[in-house]
């Protein structure tokens, strides 16, 4: 299949199949060779540092009373969010609501035009990669350009992020070059440092020009009106201080009750994404610059656009756990089915374990059906998320809606629920095991690795290469070992009795 760029990748034709891309993915050296570096690497680092700063004894503390203060937020958002926009307005910054995307660039585009803005700077923001903020503003005459390196040079491929942290995971420095000699006319080079050289000064010409700035937000301070934005390359802070407009694009769950609380949380954020005590630029905004204050730097305007966009359907007290995701990209990091897939082929803007339960809550069930699906259950994510989402409790949960809600195929139903069946009575689940055995063998042996003769019926075992229909999806990208040739009843019905 053609290989999909840009707004195809995040926003496909609904409902939404996973098979292509995962299929195209695994069979993609070069990909699973970045991801799997990259992935390991940083989930390494989280491990390594967050033992080293909370120790084994205090780490699950830690990620405890994180999870609680985001959980008593969305516990009592509205009072939160009342307190928050009567701060925000009181240090001079205009709070908007949005219900969903078209509304949210709706009000970004109206600012642009009564300002006449021509150039936009613009700082890493998932939210806005939900909105399709972008072409919006091009389709009025308003240059944007994407500030952090990684969504520049994606943005050069007309691209789109593959990780919620890292965007470029999925291209190296090869990459890099050829889109800077082809968009910026730059001198060949794979010298990191010279592609950063390149990158900076394009960029810098723009912070000088821009008439608009937009960012996204990390964090929402209800008792001071504040957005706190986090960042390791300083591109934040320039877009939302040099352009004389500043909009913040945030979703509603990002609020924190103070600065206390907000401290709490981005020790958890750096520690769990890039494995650094802190970020390097943690840029806290309180309305825009207030010039009779003597203030000199800053937006003269500060807009602040609060984004449901699904949210407050997932507010449901049952899923409302889901919200408290603080975007680190850990559970990403330590998925196994990640590391193999890549974020593309989750087919959203939220990939990994996260995008798998948050993207059917946000854009419908049926048209993301096989997120759910798109896990081992390993527990893995659960064990890595800084605010203790059990992710893998809502993947049985949306697993089990579709069933209930009837997404799924009625075969599919049938056969699961003749297979669960069988399972619960003893004749049924014996019969099952040996048709399993003698099924699994015979194939080995006639069609894959020949299963050799005597000896120790744990060891002499082949391997099943291509499981034929459904089943042949273990199979795929793996051998299967066969059954031992008796089963472990019968080992322990004969050692267990005396025999020799």
């Amino acid at each position: 299949m053609p290989k999909p760029t840009g707004h195809d990748i995040l926003f496909p034709s609904l409902p939404y199949d996973l098979h292509g891309r995962a299929q195209a993915a695994t069979h993609d050296e070069q990909l699973q060779r970045f991801v799997n570096h990259a992935t390991l690497s940083k989930d390494q680092s989280r491990k390594k540092v967050t033992l080293e700063i909370y120790g084994r004894d205090h780490l699950d503390d830690a990620r405890t009373l994180a999870g609680q203060i985001k959980q008593h937020t969305l516990d009592h958002l509205d009072h939160y969010l009342e307190t928050f926009v009567d701060n925000a307005t009181r240090a001079g910054a205009k709070v908007h609501f949005a219900r969903n995307g078209e509304q949210a660039n709706a009000i970004a585009v109206a600012i642009a035009k009564r300002i006449n803005a021509r150039l936009c700077v613009k700082s890493k923001s998932m939210v806005t990669e939900e909105t399709l903020l972008l072409p919006a503003l091009e389709a009025i005459g308003c240059e944007t350009v994407e500030t952090d390196l990684g969504e520049y040079i994606l943005q050069l491929d007309h691209d789109a992020p593959s990780h919620i942290v890292t965007p470029m995971i999925h291209k190296d420095r090869t990459a890099v070059a050829r889109a800077f000699q082809r968009e910026l006319g730059a001198k060949y080079t794979e010298d990191p440092k010279e592609l950063t050289k390149i990158a900076r000064e394009v960029l810098r010409q723009k912070y000088r020009k821009a008439d608009l700035g937009i960012s996204g937000g990390n964090f929402l301070v209800a008792s001071t009106g504040s957005v706190v934005i986090c960042t390791n390359e300083g591109n934040g802070r320039l877009c939302t201080s040099a352009p004389r407009v500043h909009i913040a694009f945030v979703g509603i769950e990002k609020l924190v009750p103070s600065l206390e609380h907000l401290t709490v949380l981005l020790k958890m954020l750096a520690r769990s994404s890039t494995g650094q005590p802190l970020t390097v630029y943690t840029h806290t905004m309180t309305g825009p610059r207030k010039a009779s204050g003597g203030e000199h730097d800053g937006p003269e305007e500060m807009h602040i656009v609060l984004v449901d966009n699904g949210r407050t359907e997932v507010l449901r007290e049952e899923t409302r756990e889901m919200l408290r995701c603080i975007r680190c990209g850990a559970c990403l990091n330590a998925c196994p089915v990640y590391r193999k897939i890549g974020g593309h082929s989750y087919g959203t803007v939220y990939s990994g374990p996260i995008g798998a339960i948050l993207s059917p809550m946000f854009k419908g069930l049926a048209n993301y059906p096989d997120l759910p699906n798109a896990s081992s259950l390993c527990g893995a994510c659960y064990e890595a998320c800084p605010v203790k989402i059990n992710i893998p409790k809502y993947l049985i949960h949306l697993r089990g809606e579709m069933v209930s809600r009837k997404i799924t195929k009625w075969s599919d139903r049938l056969l699961y629920r003749l297979w669960a069946k069988s399972l619960t009575n003893v004749l049924t689940y014996r019969l099952g095991g040996w048709a399993q055995k003698v099924m699994f063998r015979r194939r080995a042996k006639m069609f894959d690795n020949t299963l050799p003769e005597g000896g120790n019926p744990y060891t002499n075992r082949g391997w099943v290469g291509h499981l034929p229909g459904k089943v042949g999806g273990w199979t795929s990208e793996r051998d299967m070992p066969t059954p031992p040739e008796k089963s472990f009843r019968q080992w322990w019905a004969k050692h267990s009795s005396g025999k020799p």
